[in-house]
């Protein structure tokens, strides 16, 4: 990247995180009639990833999904206004914060059930295949939906047909309240596959570059008919699972791990 392309995925990080801290600061009021899940330390993931991709290619998104929506270029009045249920919201105010839509810059919508998006998003690939535009498809999952059936069975399908599918594992440490160790063996679900059936990496997702680089090469490998790819993304959440804040007192997890966290924010060291 040039130094203006730099530049402009700094911005980018910052801008979403603003944006989760105001979310953060006016929560309270209670005047945002919808649940949040707030992606305060997972930014470089979104904006890595959308930095690779044209308006044109398609993203499916989960219930954490401010930042892949302002980062694929989403309107940040309208998605603030869905917060509010208000009729000028990307989703017209009736989806709130777990289904954010907006179809004219390829995000194709949010789901908030646990690994919905996968299959959403596998189809989109293959509408992507038969439309033969060059389109590639995105499909961002974490906070549990790695544990989903549906997980494995999309991407068989994805190798089967070679789509043009990247699958993004946002690896944040939990779900929920329950570490990552805790739900399979291993130190994460990353697989090795033979390149010539899927294009597989593992990043470092709090740093930018590595995760635009890594899409950047999965997003080429779809356009030239390669098939999918498996990118992981070691990142960590940095506040409660949902809702505003700090959940530290739950006892799951450190206000010192929270720290040395926070010590490696994507934004800061950049």
């Amino acid at each position: 990247l040039t130094g203006k392309g730099q530049v402009s995925l700094f911005r980018s990080m910052l801008r979403i995180r603003k944006v989760q801290l105001r979310i953060e600061s006016l929560y309270h009021l209670d005047e945002m009639k919808t649940p949040v899940h707030l992606c305060i330390g997972q930014e470089a993931v979104a904006v890595g990833v959308c930095a690779a991709l044209e308006t044109r290619d398609y993203i499916s998104s989960n219930h954490r999904g401010h930042g892949h929506y302002l980062a694929k270029g989403g309107d940040l009045r309208r998605v603030i206004a869905e917060l509010y249920c208000r009729e000028t919201g990307c989703s017209k105010g009736r989806g709130g914060s777990m289904h954010l839509v907006d179809t004219s810059v390829g995000h194709m919508g949010s789901s908030s059930i646990v690994g919905g998006g996968l299959s959403i998003g596998t189809g989109l690939a293959l509408a992507a295949q038969r439309e033969n535009r060059g389109r590639v498809s995105v499909v961002f999952f974490s906070d549990g939906a790695a544990d989903e059936g549906t997980l494995y069975e999309s991407i068989n399908f994805a190798i089967l047909k070679r789509l043009p599918a990247i699958y993004v594992y946002e690896n944040n440490q939990f779900s929920v309240c329950s570490r990552a160790a805790s739900r399979y063996v291993g130190e994460s679900i990353f697989h090795s596959i033979r390149a010539d059936r899927m294009f597989t990496a593992a990043v470092d997702g709090n740093r930018v570059l590595e995760v635009f680089r890594a899409a950047e090469e999965g997003v080429s490998h779809a356009r030239l008919g390669g098939g999918p790819s498996f990118i992981e993304c070691t990142t960590y959440r940095m506040r409660g699972h949902a809702g505003a804040g700090s959940d530290a007192d739950l006892g799951y997890r450190s206000e010192e791990e929270i720290a040395f966290w926070e010590a490696r924010c994507p934004v800061a060291t950049f």
